[in-house]
C-alpha cells in the first residue's frame, strides 16, 4: 500500500531541508511541487534557468529531473527509516522538445522496480541501487526531456 501526500509531508520536509543546503538547487530556483509517495514534482523559473534562445537551459532540464528523482528516492529512505548517502550512478537524458516557459518535473520508479526490493537489499547489505525516470513536461503534458537514471543507496547509520 503506498502512502499518501499527509504522510509523506515529514519526509519530504526534510529533503527540502537538504536541498536549502545545496547552492546549484537553491540558484537554479527549484521548487517541492505534490509528493504522493510514488511520484515527486518539482519546478523552476525559467528566468532563472534560461539560455541564450530564450528556452529553457538543457542543462537546468537535466539537473531538476536528476534532483527529483534523487529526491523521491531520499523521501522513501524517510519513510523506512533508513539513514543512507543517495548518488546518481548513471543516467540518459532525451531532450524532445524546447522549454519556453516555467519548468515542471516529475519522478517516479522505472517500470519493474519496487521499493520493498530496493529497502530489503539496502537492509542486508548496506548498499543497493534502483533504477528511476524523470521528465521536464511541457504544458500540454507532452514529455520535452526524458531521464532514465539509477540510483545507488549506501546506509550510513
Amino acid at each position: 500500500m503506498r502512502r499518501g501526500l499527509a504522510t509523506v509531508h515529514g519526509p519530504l520536509q526534510h529533503v527540502r531541508t537538504l536541498a536549502d543546503s545545496m547552492p546549484p538547487v537553491v540558484a537554479m530556483g527549484f521548487a517541492f511541487g505534490r509528493c504522493d509517495g510514488q511520484t515527486l514534482e518539482m519546478h523552476a523559473p525559467l528566468a532563472l534557468n534560461v539560455n541564450d534562445k530564450g528556452s529553457a537551459f538543457g542543462g537546468s532540464m537535466t539537473s531538476l529531473m536528476t534532483f527529483s528523482a534523487w529526491s523521491l528516492v531520499m523521501v522513501e529512505l524517510e519513510l523506512a527509516g533508513i539513514r543512507a548517502d543517495v548518488f546518481v550512478a548513471d543516467s540518459q537524458v532525451r531532450y524532445r522538445a524546447p522549454v519556453y516557459g516555467d519548468l515542471h518535473a516529475r519522478a517516479e520508479l522505472a517500470p519493474g522496480q519496487a521499493w520493498a526490493s530496493f529497502l530489503d537489499t539496502l537492509k542486508q547489505s548496506g548498499r543497493a541501487s534502483i533504477h528511476m525516470q524523470a521528465q521536464v513536461v511541457l504544458a500540454e503534458g507532452a514529455a520535452a526531456a526524458t531521464l532514465a537514471a539509477r540510483y545507488v543507496a549506501i546506509a550510513n547509520g
